[in-house]
């Protein structure tokens, strides 16, 4: 089983250096990290070719124009790019506990998709953490909200992992899906942009199409950096999209990720293709032709 990991950014990259040295350094790699950009700035493709010289695993940017927060499209195109059978979705300002990729294989399991938690910080906290090497809060750290989810016992998760099709509490930052399934669910719904519903819409679908959820605890921990947000947005529009949903009994989305296969046949560069340096061969002196290899002439 081959897992991508698809780490959603825009215009953090800081965060994002935690976030991708914190998945080079896992028990278990991943095949490939995907980072799927919603239109950052140039310091975000300066810090993927940084990182790339040495980056452990397959690396790609997958950059869109910046018109507004279409987080949608970008999971899409990530989803249409991967070269894994198992997709692990992640956000921008996610840094896992080491053990994270082995903890979803270990969860994964056919006909279901995979919700993982996470570990909340203050605004201290994350001034403390940027810039410095990737570490996991323990359980005491100061700054930190839902400390539960620091604790990890995979021997006791399979207490919390009843399958079920509960809504409350679906989030992106940390869900794992086969990819499959999300090319028959025809990925995110695309009509639902700016902030939020996104994830719990696409829940939704995969319910009407026969998946169950389990919940992932004690386990694939990941701390999730302060940052402003918008989630008390009144009237939003994506409400709307998502009754419809459910009162349709929708399964597929008419926008999805089914919009670029075509683009994706051939799988994105790898950045540690683009970074490497090209070996020179030393060269001949004019006027006289180079020797064969000693092999050759024995």
């Amino acid at each position: 089983m081959r897992i991508s990991v698809a780490v959603i950014t825009y215009n953090w990259p800081e965060a994002l250096e935690l976030v991708l040295r914190a998945l080079a350094r896992q028990t278990e790699l991943p095949h490939e990290v995907i980072v799927t950009d919603d239109g950052s700035k140039p310091a975000t493709r300066e810090l993927l070719l940084r990182l790339a010289r040495d980056f452990p695993v397959r690396l790609v940017h997958l950059w869109q124009p910046d018109d507004g927060a279409r987080m949608s499209r970008a999971r899409n195109r990530a989803i249409a790019a991967a070269q894994g059978d198992y997709l692990i979705l992640l956000d921008g300002d996610m840094v896992v506990e080491r053990h994270f990729i082995a903890d979803h294989r270990r969860f994964a399991r056919h006909g279901c998709f995979t919700q993982g938690s996470r570990v909340l910080t203050d605004a201290s906290s994350v001034k403390e953490m940027l810039g410095c090497r990737p570490t996991f809060p323990d359980f005491f750290r100061r700054g930190i909200d839902r400390r539960r989810h620091t604790v990890r016992l995979p021997l006791l998760a399979h207490l919390f992992a009843r399958p079920s099709m509960r809504q409350r509490g679906i989030k992106s930052c940390n869900m794992g899906f086969w990819r499959d399934d999300l090319l028959r669910l025809n990925g995110f719904n695309e009509a639902m942009t700016g902030w939020g519903r996104e994830d719990t819409e696409l829940a939704v679908r995969a319910f009407h199409a026969g998946l169950l959820r389990r919940d992932l605890r004690l386990g694939a921990l990941a701390v999730h950096l302060y940052h402003p947000t918008r989630k008390h947005l009144v009237d939003n529009p994506n409400d709307r999209i998502l009754a419809d949903t459910r009162q349709r009994n929708l399964v597929r989305c008419e926008r999805g990720v089914e919009q670029y296969r075509d683009e994706f046949a051939v799988a994105p560069v790898d950045l540690r293709a683009v970074t490497a340096p090209t070996p020179l061969r030393p060269p001949v002196p004019v006027g006289r032709v180079a020797a064969p290899p000693a092999a050759a002439t024995a």
